[in-house]
């Protein structure tokens, strides 16, 4: 197939609208649905992002895109009975013996209010432990280099039939060029294939220079989740995935906080305050974290209410007070941050601590490369500077 015709552009009112090869095949096939050109856009950025972290950490990878960046990515590392049961997949039967069933879980798991209609990418073959998670989550279609028979059945189900699931050739290499228009001007430039692995990660600017090699492996991710998010941008991550995502904002410390907002709620959802909430029959899982969040909110009476709590909980729950989380996030420490460029100002490590960072790797370069290094080792953080920015647009 050498194109695609789509329904639409990005809105409704942009026709014509295809994708297309100028030379060869379109290293895609749609074995269902009738993906979009937004459809697309995310599933070609998500799919270099799992391809990229499967070759440079050797694992397997999930990633859920929404408007052409990522809410998180995960590589298939077992998750605990408090994260299973934080992302709704602790009644998934056979969940332990999937890693990529485990990566996905961790994925759509880690912001699942940002993840609602996502598109997924998973590095290797969809197996059926995966797919069923996948069929119980709103989302807008998948994108995998092949599915097991009975993950296709099962997914060919979803959206009455019409869910949308392309199957990508895993060898397909693009042009070293790359070209795009804009106001009918064309953009031309080399692709970005700077490679990230450990090798990135040797010039440690701190004093302490103990980076071990499972905080490596979460720098990377996070470095690699950078290189495909709308900047500027900032990623936190720990455990083997990134937990708060900052993308498309003008300044870095707004980056910064929105990624540790994200993240703070990550590790607060999984309090036993959380999990232990008992929610009224009925309430669905997208209305359960909705409830959740509103519930870790400052606004937390719109769901503990006297006239409200009800319809939301089978037992009323004692509110989780502003001093409560603060004091649970305080013992959260050795989380990993990643940044797309260098950090301006110190003010980043400062709001980057009070969520638990003790490792980053940042580009260097800036002006007051001093001061911020003299933030982090205040901190006794490890810092390595790259050299390498990862702006993505």
């Amino acid at each position: 197939m050498k194109e695609f015709e789509l329904k639409y552009g990005c809105n409704p009112n942009q026709k014509p609208a295809r994708i297309f090869m100028e030379q060869g095949e379109l290293p895609v096939e749609i074995l269902n649905g009738r993906p979009g050109y937004i459809n697309f856009l995310d599933a070609f950025n998500s799919w270099q992002l799992v391809k990229e972290i499967k070759e440079n950490t050797g694992m397997v990878a999930a990633t859920s895109f929404k408007h052409v960046s990522p809410t998180s990515a995960a590589v298939g590392k077992p998750l605990s009975d408090a994260l299973k049961k934080s992302c709704f997949v602790d009644d998934i039967a056979g969940l332990d013996d999937s890693p990529l069933a485990c990566a996905y879980a961790r994925a759509r798991g880690t912001d699942r209010m940002s993840s609602f209609g996502d598109w997924i990418a998973l590095s290797d073959e969809c197996d059926e432990v995966t797919a069923r998670i996948i069929s119980r989550e709103v989302s807008d279609g998948v994108i995998a280099p092949a599915y097991s028979p009975k993950a296709l059945e099962i997914l060919k189900q979803k959206r009455k039939g019409a869910y949308n699931i392309v199957k990508i050739d895993p060898d397909y290499a693009p042009a070293e060029i790359e070209r795009k228009q804009v106001f009918g001007v064309t953009f031309e430039q080399g692709r970005n294939n700077f490679k990230i692995d450990r090798s990135l990660l040797t010039n440690l600017v701190t004093k302490n220079k103990n980076l071990p090699e499972e905080k490596a492996l979460d720098l990377i991710i996070s470095l690699i989740t950078l290189k495909y998010t709308q900047s500027n941008s900032v990623c936190f991550a720990t455990d083997g995935q990134a937990i708060g995502v900052g993308a498309g904002q003008q300044s870095r410390i707004h980056c910064t906080r929105l990624a540790a907002q994200k993240a703070d709620l990550w590790h607060l959802r999984q309090h036993e305050k959380v999990l232990n909430l008992q929610f009224a029959e009925g309430v669905g899982r997208p209305e359960k974290n909705n409830i959740i969040d509103l519930y870790l909110s400052d606004d937390s009476e719109e769901v503990l209410g006297d006239d409200v709590w009800k319809r939301n909980f089978a037992v009323r729950p004692a509110p989780f007070t502003r001093e409560e989380k603060k004091a649970f996030l305080k013992t959260v420490s050795g989380v990993s941050l990643g940044s797309d460029a260098f950090f301006p100002f110190s003010d980043n490590i400062e709001r980057a601590f009070s969520s638990g960072v003790s490792y980053i790797a940042e580009p260097g370069g800036s002006v007051r490369d001093d001061l911020v290094i003299e933030a982090a080792d205040s901190h006794n953080m490890v810092m390595a500077f790259t050299g390498m920015r990862l702006f993505h647009h």
